[in-house]
């Protein structure tokens, strides 16, 4: 695949060997997009080689391979970023443009993700399910690890770092259908920080149609986005006297619905309104931090409670799973001791 993919593009370098690659071309950046238990030594290799690391999602299975890839960044002088995309749409920068203009009154008070998927394409879910083998099924959180983490990433912006967090999963009648055996696909996560802050997130395979938006409440006025369909609506503290109630309020938002259509319409003339326009914005980012030496676009700080968190929801979720991993790892430390 790679040789084929060299001959369309006229890319004079192919290898089937990380090393050899490192070596040969010595890239200033390297993206890494293969199956999440190889992002950790695979970026650890590019790191030391003096590559910066572009890292597909999940960051890293586990907190503790994030910190020590971020610490290993930081030694080299390198860049590292995660791949998510969906923090960069054109509706999600809109909301930070509101959010850093005042418009919610202060700090968020309560914060909401969700995020849905779609079992109906069995071209994915299929092969994840018919084999105990396939790679998703050896993740600590299965199904769930490989793809709620952008619903995740969207909390932590807002949270704290000192939280307390409660998850609990079940499995779908739909997954049930499909022989999913034990890989859960209904989950809800409560968490709430020092300053009493909340946030709730929901990853749900039932749910139509799918969710993927993100609700921020504050003091005063509140926000919601809508990346399913690249829209921002303003829920504004505006009382109305008596029958108006009920129906200025709608008026309201059926302007702002317009509104966000003319801006959709604008943007796509432009050639700005794209499925990859949050990659694309991502990426050239990365790339302008790394030509610059600023920050990257991801904090690190965000990128490590993301990976804090879902280790704690799987080791909740997954307690048997979290326990047999554990003794994994002590077996391991013992091993190097001796």
């Amino acid at each position: 695949m790679a040789q084929q993919l060299a001959e369309r593009f006229a890319v004079p370098g192919v290898f089937s060997d990380a090393r050899e690659m490192l070596t040969a071309a010595s890239p200033d950046v390297v993206h890494i997009t293969t199956p999440p238990r190889s992002h950790f030594p695979l970026a650890k290799q590019c790191l030391e080689a003096g590559s910066h690391v572009y890292l597909e999602k999940p960051f890293t299975v586990t907190a503790g391979e994030a910190k020590e890839l971020i610490a290993l960044a930081d030694n080299k002088g390198l860049k590292i970023t995660v791949g998510h995309n969906y923090q960069f749409t054109l509706e999600m920068m809109e909301m930070r443009r509101l959010v850093a203009s005042g418009f919610l009154g202060g700090k968020a008070v309560h914060v909401e993700s969700h995020w849905g998927y779609n079992l109906g394409d069995a071209s994915y879910v299929g092969p994840i399910l018919g084999s105990k083998t396939h790679w998703v099924r050896h993740l600590p959180g299965q199904l769930l690890q490989n793809v709620m983490s952008h619903g995740v990433a969207k909390l932590v912006e807002f949270l704290g770092d000192d939280f307390e967090i409660s998850a609990h999963a079940h499995q779908s009648e739909r997954l049930r259908s499909l022989g999913g055996e034990e890989v859960q696909d209904e989950l809800r996560v409560f968490l709430r920080d020092k300053s009493r802050m909340t946030a709730f997130f929901c990853f749900s395979s039932q749910i139509g149609p799918d969710l993927n938006s993100l609700r921020l409440c504050g003091p005063k006025n509140s926000l919601v986005v809508d990346q399913t369909n690249g829209s921002v609506l303003r829920l504004e503290n505006k009382p109305c006297k008596s029958y108006l109630t009920y129906f200025a309020p709608p008026l309201r938002f059926a302007q702002q619905h317009l509104r966000n259509a003319q801006i959709n319409i604008i943007n796509f003339l432009r050639g700005r309104l794209h499925q990859d326009f949050g990659m694309k914005e991502l990426i050239e980012r990365f790339y302008t931090s790394i030509r610059l030496n600023g920050p990257p676009p991801i904090p690190y700080r965000e990128i490590l409670l993301t990976a804090r968190i879902m280790d704690e929801i799987f080791a909740q979720i997954y307690p048997q799973r979290s326990t047999a991993a554990q003794a994994v790892v002590v077996q391991k430390e013992v091993a190097a001791c001796v």
